[in-house]
């Protein structure tokens, strides 16, 4: 994982997510996740060509499970952009990269 991606958890998500100045991408994954393994490099690439603009998190779903239940994560991995602490895009399934980039870049 590159050192651009921070782990947040149920306890940190507050203080690292909703409460970030920047807005925050946070990959909802798990180890056994094939899809979630797809699309980690888009992630990586977010993280490190969007730095200054943007925080990416990742949260393991089967080590977290009170934030991926408050925010309705029924399958994985989802992608949730937050800004001012509040949701302003999902994305669900591992999509192909131009179209996650493009809908991550819109809101920053």
């Amino acid at each position: 994982m590159s050192e651009d991606i921070f782990n947040v958890t149920d306890d940190t998500f507050e203080e690292e997510v909703l409460k970030a100045e920047l807005p925050v991408l946070v990959d909802f994954w798990a180890v056994w996740c094939g899809p979630c393994q797809m699309v980690a490099p888009t992630v990586e690439y977010l993280a490190q060509n969007y730095k200054d603009k943007l925080r990416v998190a990742k949260m393991n779903v089967d080590d977290n499970m009170n934030v991926p239940a408050k925010y309705g994560i029924m399958s994985i991995p989802a992608l949730l952009l937050f800004k001012g602490g509040e949701v302003v895009e999902t994305v669900i399934g591992a999509l192909p990269q131009d179209k996650i980039v493009d809908t991550v870049a819109k809101h920053l």
